[in-house]
């Protein structure tokens, strides 16, 4: 499972402050010692290479193991903010308040509908 952060608006954006007290976030570590049968290449330049190499030293790992870490984390985040929200529960009451209303009627949307499509065989 992934991370689920908190939103809160500042300066009329959103901001990512935490995760959710008690969600279940799956160690990276797991991920990163479990067993390889594939294989990610990349290139580097010698200064980025050296930079990753002394962090990974800094944290005990091999530059292999934190480029992984890094970038399963990077992953998760990516895919989390993309296909999760969390909100308070009087937002939560709004938002699906506004998804269960009954849609409201457009004529011209309606008419478009009723067209037969020009991709459909004749």
């Amino acid at each position: 499972m992934y991370v689920q952060w908190v939103y809160k608006e500042q300066d009329g954006a959103y901001a990512r402050l935490a995760p959710v007290e008690g969600a279940a976030v799956k160690p990276v570590a797991e991920s990163v010692s479990a067993m390889k049968d594939q294989r990610l290449n990349i290139r580097a330049s010698a200064e980025v290479k050296h930079l990753v190499e002394e962090a990974a030293r800094a944290t005990h790992m091999t530059a292999s193991a934190f480029i992984l870490q890094a970038a399963l984390r990077s992953a998760q985040d990516v895919l989390a903010d993309q296909t999760r929200f969390v909100l308070a529960p009087d937002q939560w009451s709004a938002f699906t308040a506004v998804l269960n209303r009954p849609a409201r009627e457009i004529g011209a949307l309606e008419r478009a509908a009723a067209k037969p499509s020009p991709f459909s065989e004749r």
